[in-house]
């Protein structure tokens, strides 16, 4: 692996912190009611939100680079 590889994985990985943490710092009682409900849906549509959202950040990587 090159080094700059590796420095933007370690960039992506911290932008991605930051990102998690914004919701939580800003609004934690509307984000902790948000946590509860997705703890209630079924594995099923948990997992179509995670690969539309992977999917989507691919589609955006691509277009941006």
């Amino acid at each position: 692996m090159s080094d700059e590889f590796l420095n933007s994985l370690i960039a992506g990985f911290c932008l991605m912190l930051v990102f998690e943490g914004v919701l939580p710092f800003l609004v934690p009682q509307q984000w902790r009611e948000t946590v509860t409900k997705i703890a209630q849906m079924n594995d099923r549509s948990i997992r179509k939100v995670g690969l539309c959202s992977m999917i989507a950040g691919l589609v955006l990587l691509y277009l941006l680079v």
